[in-house]
């Protein structure tokens, strides 16, 4: 079975200091996205965790990019943002139903972000899972879910993510736990630690074993070195792979994110 594909992107596309380090002086506002998508592999969608978008704006997101491809849609903070979780439904259907639909084969995973002082609770959580939609008007859905508490360092967390086939994000950060345990038929990571003394955002030694998990994900393998809560359970054969760099020294992360697509092309692994 042929490996899955590894796409490396950073979040959002609109950011001041980007102009000039990482897009050309002089390129039109208007077609800074084209560019980002024609120098990475994807981009986590952001707005969308503060506020719904138009159906016209996703569809001209859809067509500014090349057909190869993702973008990743954050949730709703309404969502998320709750004391009981499962009370989610009618919010998780309004940010599904906003217009998702219209980025086509060209929607990755929609990416579910909890806040830090959300702490596990099993009953809880399986009823905000059991909510998730597995389609969208005929579109497959995939789910990853970022938790911050470290009450979710339990094997219960890992074995419901896994029944349920959501990516538990594995987050690269200093205030955050990092869960590296594999649960779906997907890997998705965040990394939240770049310098700006870097050129890179990160050390060449860091971007070559976050190149090289990449690669060890996308071939269904868990790679060596990494702390694991959850016996392995049945991997799959191969996953596609979402790594964003994302927060820390964010004027560095589309070099970080094309550092990643550089070092992984050289493994013999697609962008």
């Amino acid at each position: 079975m042929a490996d899955g594909r590894i796409r490396c992107g950073i979040g959002g596309w609109t950011f001041a200091p980007w102009r000039g380090s990482f897009y050309p002086k002089g390129l039109r506002q208007a077609d800074e996205l084209k560019y980002a998508g024609e120098h990475l592999g994807a981009i986590e969608i952001n707005g969308t965790y503060y506020g719904t978008q138009k159906p016209e704006s996703f569809a001209k997101w859809h067509d500014a990019v090349p057909e190869d491809f993702k973008f990743t849609v954050k949730a709703s903070r309404y969502c998320t943002n709750r004391k009981d979780l499962r009370e989610a439904g009618e919010s998780i259907a309004k940010f599904t139903d906003q217009g998702l639909v219209e980025l086509g084969d060209k929607l990755g995973p929609l990416f579910w972000q909890f806040m830090p002082t959300k702490k596990f609770d099993a009953e809880e959580f399986e009823g905000f899972l059991k909510m998730l939609p597995e389609k969208l008007e005929g579109l497959p859905l995939r789910h990853a879910l970022e938790v911050r508490h470290d009450s979710f360092l339990c094997p219960e967390f890992v074995e419901l993510a896994r029944k349920y086939n959501a990516a538990v994000v594995s987050t690269h950060s200093e205030k955050y736990p990092q869960i590296s345990d594999q649960t779906a038929d997907f890997s998705y990571a965040r990394l939240m630690c770049s310098r700006e003394d870097i050129e890179t955002g990160y050390p060449d030694s860091e971007l070559d074993a976050w190149a090289t998990t990449a690669t060890e994900w996308s071939k269904g393998k868990l790679p060596g070195g990494a702390e694991y809560i959850a016996p392995p359970g049945s991997l799959a054969a191969s996953r596609d792979v979402y790594m964003f760099v994302i927060s820390g020294a964010k004027i560095r992360a589309p070099a970080a994110a094309q550092a990643l697509i550089k070092r992984i092309e050289q493994q013999g692994d697609g962008r």
